[in-house]
């Protein structure tokens, strides 16, 4: 599991983590049942804080992304992948409902808006 850390990032680490592990799970790169490092593991490959890396294995769990069982590990936790789709689902079009207010507010034309869309489509964002 590759986890890239920016430091130029608004969203603190553990965010990056937690969005990060989320997405792995919705393009099936990790699988229900497959185990995640441990916390202090992920931690020393980070080279981050345990305290960090906690809080972000917190967050999974509280989400039902993952699960610990003590003394053997965590690992990913059954999904529904649509359900979890239409979570994303719904996140995009709040943002692109931002998107859109934006632009009318600076008289920025549907075309315009689009050529900016595609352009950020096809960069590599990751």
């Amino acid at each position: 599991m590759d986890i890239i850390i920016s430091n130029t990032s608004e969203k603190p680490i553990y965010e990056q983590i937690t969005e990060q592990i989320k997405d792995s799970i919705m393009r099936g790169e990790i699988n229900e049942g497959d185990i995640l490092p441990s916390i202090r593991t992920l931690a020393r490959e980070l080279k981050i804080s345990v305290i960090t890396t906690k809080r972000a294995y917190e967050e999974l769990e509280k989400e039902g992304f993952i699960h610990v069982i003590p003394g053997k590990g965590t690992y990913v936790a059954a999904q529904n992948r649509q359900l979890l789709k239409e979570t994303r689902l719904r996140l995009v079009e709040e943002k692109l409902m931002e998107v859109v207010t934006a632009a009318k507010s600076i008289d920025l034309s549907l075309v315009e808006l689009q050529e900016m869309l595609k352009f950020f489509y096809n960069e590599e964002v990751y």
